[in-house]
């Protein structure tokens, strides 16, 4: 089973993404900063955010569907603010996206915050929801149920150190994967959880049975040379039974996000 965990930067490259995910074809495909905006059939839109301003596909979410035409899609937002063509305003809602191929049944599935709840009027304040996702599927081949749960963790604009906030939204993307799992399931907790690894958030999973592949495997970076600012990390994948891992890297070519894809082999 293939398991890929990726920021999607809201589609800023899909023109390499796209056909990315069509000839790597994961069996699940965990996507954060997903947008959807069933509004219009613009394919591009703009964000607007004080002096951050980002080009956004308008339909990240059917785009990516459009590429996994095999894949059984979940989307799960976490708030519904506006997008900008022109000045023209347009509703849009931004959040993450789960993908799994139908060949393998989706026998669990859990869906929450792990900071603040739905926002319906506006992106709201910094920090913003988050929301997280997680599913129960059964590999066939291993012959075992397999739980997967992901988030986008907080974007904290005073930047990626430890806070009482961090901490809580680990503990509750924590419960949420005890949720969905099992007694012996193999189960795998990723995303993009913004923070470094000497984070809290990797401190709480780490004593909760779950190790880091990134780190624990000698990663230097889950960021692209389309990011230009301190500090190399936020994607993060971690596993409760280690001996299940095939395979795990860090997807440096091609680049497809200002984030790498991260993929396991269980």
């Amino acid at each position: 089973m293939q398991i890929m965990c990726l920021n999607g930067w809201g589609g800023k490259l899909h023109s390499a993404l796209l056909p990315y995910l069509s000839a790597s074809t994961p069996d699940v495909l965990c996507l954060q900063e997903v947008v959807h905006s069933p509004a219009t059939e613009k394919d591009w839109l703009t964000y607007r955010d004080g002096d951050h301003i980002l080009p956004q596909r308008a339909n990240f979410f059917r785009d990516v569907c459009t590429a996994l035409p095999d894949h059984v899609a979940t989307f799960c937002p976490a708030a519904q603010g506006v997008l900008w063509d022109g000045e023209e305003q347009v509703p849009s809602q931004w959040g993450l996206a789960t993908f799994v191929h139908k060949s393998f049944p989706v026998i669990g599935q859990v869906q929450g915050f792990v900071h603040k709840g739905f926002s319906p009027l506006g992106y709201g304040d910094h920090p913003r929801s988050r929301s997280a996702h997680g599913v129960r599927i059964y590999d066939y081949a291993a012959d075992r149920p397999v739980s997967i749960t992901h988030m986008h963790g907080l974007r904290d604009l005073k930047g990626k150190m430890g806070t009482p906030e961090r901490t809580a939204q680990a503990l509750r993307l924590l419960d949420l994967s005890r949720q969905i799992s099992q007694p012996g399931d193999v189960s795998v907790i990723c995303g993009d959880f913004n923070v470094e690894p000497q984070s809290e958030t990797l401190k709480v999973l780490g004593q909760a049975g779950f190790t880091d592949l990134v780190t624990g495997r000698g990663f230097t970076s889950t960021r692209t040379a389309h990011y230009h600012k301190p500090g190399k990390f936020a994607d993060y994948m971690l596993v409760n039974q280690e001996d299940s891992v095939r395979d795990f890297q860090v997807i440096r070519d091609p680049e497809v996000s200002d984030h790498c894809p991260l993929v396991l082999e269980l």
